[in-house]
């Protein structure tokens, strides 16, 4: 009896707490450009000036191939930041931006680092080369949100956020076209020195 409570008790509280954190994200592809020995791919929360605060999730670069999945967990609260208009630096994102529905939102960026000794994480004496991704003309941009929100702007911009994570795949042209996804595959990671 004890042994079925406490299962079904551990059973309650590990489903809201995944309900409480949110949809993950898959992401896959290559890495091009300045690659390291040892090379990983890390997916960094970035403050509202880009700057990365901490490191979510990252994995090796094996053959020139990278595969991660963002944990379903909450960024760090000092990374979340309402959503408003001001507040968000997408690209292809032209005034006047609306945004419809309230939710905090962090982006995460991808950065390419030699581990040099190998412990499976950055550390603070290896240095990273943000990695701008794409999905064939796309750029990908990966959001947290914490609920459903919709952004519109300019040029028939338009993106619609899910609790979770989000890839955006965002293609800019005469009119910018937004998909939503939470499996991306194809992407090329492209390492700058």
């Amino acid at each position: 009896m004890t042994k079925t409570l406490l299962a079904l008790l551990l059973a309650a509280t590990t489903s809201f707490s995944f309900a409480q954190a949110g949809a993950g994200l898959a992401v896959s592809g290559t890495v091009s450009g300045s690659v390291p020995a040892q090379a990983r791919v890390g997916g960094f929360v970035v403050d509202s000036s880009g700057n990365p605060v901490a490191e979510l999730v990252s994995v090796a670069v094996t053959g020139g191939r990278f595969g991660l999945e963002l944990p379903t967990v909450t960024p760090p609260g000092g990374a979340l930041s309402t959503l408003r208009p001001d507040s968000i630096f997408w690209p292809g994102l032209l005034e006047p931006v609306t945004v419809n529905g309230q939710a905090s939102t962090a982006d995460v960026r991808f950065f390419v680092y030699g581990d040099r000794n190998g412990n499976g994480r950055r550390d603070d004496t290896e240095a990273m080369q943000e990695s701008v991704a794409f999905v064939g003309k796309s750029l990908l941009v990966v959001s947290y949100s914490t609920g459903s929100a919709q952004v519109n702007a300019a040029r028939g911009f338009q993106a619609n956020l899910k609790a979770g994570w989000n890839g955006l795949l965002i293609e800019v042209g005469k009119a910018v076209r937004v998909t939503s996804s939470s499996v991306v595959g194809g992407v090329n990671l492209n390492a700058q020195r």
